[in-house]
């Protein structure tokens, strides 16, 4: 890959990064029921709110681990032993972003019937690209372990 190409994609995880924190901080002062609460109420009196910046951790965790992915791509370094565990990384963490997902479900359970509806499709919104990434990222995993050992037989036998 172009060196060009992969500071363009890392820029880009960068703006998604900063998007998502700002989106996550600015969302609930205009959500309907906090439109007139005092930051204490919105921050610390949500028990979902709680569950769910608690619950994009591992989304931030993820998106830092593509960003090293791309510096060991823009290295030359994408069959090294930091890329396979990056990759692992990026699974787990779409895999605990799955697991935060269902047991949300559980908020859903005392929500208002009316909130229901954009409850579930909030969820699948962001369980399916999880579930993506997931796969994706076990792929690659499994790609590079086996490239590495097969690197690794091959610099034996020489």
């Amino acid at each position: 890959m172009k060196r060009s190409s992969t500071i363009f994609l890392q820029i880009v995880i960068v703006l998604i990064g900063i998007g998502a924190l700002a989106l996550m901080l600015w969302e609930p002062h205009i959500e309907g029921r906090n439109a007139h609460s005092t930051v204490f109420d919105i921050y610390f009196k949500d028990p979902f709110l709680a569950y769910a910046y608690t619950a994009s951790i591992p989304f931030f965790i993820g998106l830092y681990q593509a960003f090293k992915v791309l510096g060991y791509v823009r290295l030359n370094e994408i069959f090294s032993p930091a890329t396979v565990k990056a990759m692992r990384t990026i699974k787990y963490c779409a895999m605990a972003m799955i697991v935060f997902v269902a047991v949300s479900v559980i908020f859903m359970v005392f929500a208002e019937d009316d909130d229901r509806p954009a409850g579930v499709f909030m969820r699948i919104l962001i369980a399916f690209p999880s579930i993506v990434i997931a796969v994706v990222a076990a792929m690659f995993e499994r790609i590079l372990q086996t490239a590495m050992d097969i690197k690794s037989e091959n610099d034996l036998t020489v």
